[in-house]
């Protein structure tokens, strides 16, 4: 199918050429004519799957259809809710690029900046607001943000928002809409309080469901190398002796700890920095677009911080250590063998976190293979006493929203394959952690 054949009004169809797109993923196809109509829509689709294009086109169309090319203040008749900065920034640039043959104005707000900016352009008028969640709530309790003319409303990552203790924050921006909207909600898994949170909003709602968590892993060629907590850091220098290895992101489940290994590969000269939360809004930027360039060969990133990291040609994703979230595994690893692209994640595993594996390998319905050749192998014997050992010390299963890394990432707004995906566009693919983070 092409995107001719959606009923596309001619100046997104121009924009969508200009980017280079021709034909829409299956959520875009599936959504946009129904969003068309005005019907509310339930979509279950991981990061990758081209969901930003997928309401962000339809929702142009709807709005130019009323809009009058006003000079003056105009009201926000349209919200995106995002759990955080780096998407609602890719978000609002996937606004701009598909609607820029339009006069509708659109502006992104996000914590950790300043807000005079943000409530100067809420003065003089937007038409569709994205946001995260702490810093509208905040502008709305100041006065800056009315939500009563909301045609449509967009709920997007819902369960992220549920991981990271947004929910709240959510139902409290639901409250304040008019009852009368369109709502479209996105979400990758539907936990029971989700789902509840689903059928309270939508109305008839058509269901979209595409890419199964377990089908994302299946792409990428995976391993396993068990090793001593304390030897990581010479396994992660091994391994990138092999210089076909060109970039790899490879996480961690600190700050600290990301830090830490950026100093380690620095002294062997290993190009290498670090994003997350402590990391000024300029310094990730930096490190991102480095990165992207090939200039650093390494990015070690928390989860919360590569949230929307979108990056060409990725060929390996390294976990220096296992999330305690087995989704989250899927997430990381996603972030390589995208547009056809091959992949390649190697996991390391100490005694502690065997059973974050085990927990890994049920989800994914696959045996991850162990890479047993090299020089810092853990033997099966003492791989199962840490195990035995994190049992006895109930590390094995923390709860799901420890404090790795509480802030937002400063965006990234790199390009990708030529079918418009998430927020800059795409095959990415579903990354994140289930850590509460800071409300922006």
């Amino acid at each position: 199918m092409l995107f001719e054949e959606l009923n596309l009004i001619e100046p997104i169809l121009k924009a969508l050429q200009a980017e280079g797109y021709t034909n829409p993923t299956p959520i875009q196809e599936q959504s946009i004519p129904t969003i068309l109509t005005s019907r509310d829509l339930l979509g279950c689709a991981q990061t990758g799957t081209g969901k930003t294009a997928a309401f962000a086109i339809p929702m142009l169309q709807l709005l130019n259809k009323e809009h009058q090319n006003t000079k003056g203040h105009r009201p926000i008749r349209a919200l995106v809710l995002t759990p955080t900065r780096e998407l609602a920034i890719q978000i609002e640039e996937s606004f701009k690029a598909y609607g820029k043959n339009l006069s509708l104005r659109h502006l992104v707000i996000f914590g950790g900046v300043g807000q005079k900016a943000q409530t100067d352009a809420l003065h003089r008028g937007v038409d569709i607001l994205i946001a995260t969640p702490g810093r509208l709530l905040d502008l709305m309790n100041q006065g800056f943000i009315n939500l009563k003319d909301i045609e449509i409303f967009v709920l997007d990552e819902a369960d992220r928002m549920l991981d990271m203790g947004f929910i709240h924050d959510v139902k409290k921006t639901i409250a304040k809409l008019p009852a009368k909207r369109q709502t479209l909600f996105f979400s990758a898994t539907m936990p029971a309080e989700i789902q509840k949170l689903a059928n309270t909003i939508l109305t008839n709602p058509l269901k979209v469901e595409v890419t199964p968590v377990s089908s994302t892993a299946e792409k990428i060629e995976q391993s396993i190398y068990y090793v001593e907590k304390n030897d990581k850091k010479n396994l992660l220098i091994h391994i990138l002796k092999d210089k076909t290895i060109t970039t790899a992101l490879v996480f961690t489940r600190t700050k600290h700890g990301a830090d830490r290994i950026v100093k380690d590969l620095i002294k062997v000269g290993v190009k290498a920095e670090a994003i997350h939360g402590n990391k000024s809004q300029n310094a990730r930027q930096r490190a991102l677009t480095n990165f992207k360039a090939k200039t650093t060969r390494i990015l070690v990133a928390t989860d919360i911080a590569a949230r929307g990291i979108d990056v060409d040609e990725l060929t390996h994703v390294i976990n220096y250590e296992l999330p305690n979230v087995p989704e989250t595994y899927v997430h990381r690893i996603g972030r390589t063998g995208r547009a056809g692209n091959s992949g390649v994640s190697f996991s390391f595993c100490d005694g502690e976190e065997k059973e974050y594996l085990d927990d890994i390998e049920k989800l994914i319905a696959l045996k991850i293979p162990v890479q047993e050749d090299h020089p810092y192998a853990l033997s099966w014997q003492s791989l199962m006493s840490g195990a035995a050992a994190a049992k006895v010390k109930g590390k094995s299963k923390p709860s799901r929203g420890g404090r790795q890394d509480r802030t937002e990432p400063k965006p990234n707004l790199s390009g990708a394959k030529r079918t418009p995906g998430n927020g800059g566009g795409g095959n990415r693919r579903f990354n994140g952690s289930r850590p509460k983070a800071k409300k922006d």
